[in-house]
């Protein structure tokens, strides 16, 4: 089976702040930033891979029914953190991002399983709606 994670949303309370801060503090490009801030888009995303990207959706619509898909809320079940993988150095400049922007790094680890095998470093820290990311390089 050839199966690849396509998106994630992450519920917002101000999609463009949010945009702001995953492209300028974790360094993900945009996806449709400038669609959405003229109003042709309902929302924002960042690519996180090619096959990836992570939809920034306002809170306010959490508790609504789609139209489109007639869902409404969220799965659920609460999400602990999603992880971004990344080369050293990316890692690395990620830190300094972090430090620059003011941002707390709330955990690290080391020797941490995931789905490439063994990280050597990971560290954790919010978005702005206290969404948690875990960030890892691989050897």
């Amino acid at each position: 089976m050839d199966v690849r994670l396509d998106h994630l949303v992450c519920w917002v309370s101000d999609q463009l702040r949010a945009l702001d801060f995953y492209e300028q503090v974790i360094g993900l490009p945009g996806v449709r930033a400038e669609e959405f801030k003229d109003g042709k888009a309902p929302f924002p995303s960042v690519r996180v891979s090619s096959d990836t990207i992570i939809d920034l959706m306002p809170e306010s619509a959490a508790n609504r029914i789609d139209e489109g898909t007639g869902v409404s809320g969220s799965a659920g079940h609460p999400v602990n953190h999603f992880c971004l993988a990344l080369g050293r150095a990316d890692f690395d400049a990620l830190e300094a991002r972090l430090a620059r922007h003011g941002v707390e790094v709330t955990g690290t680890g080391s020797n941490s399983f995931g789905a490439r095998g063994i990280a050597p470093d990971v560290i954790y820290f919010s978005d702005l709606d206290g969404n948690v990311i875990e960030a890892r390089y691989y050897e």
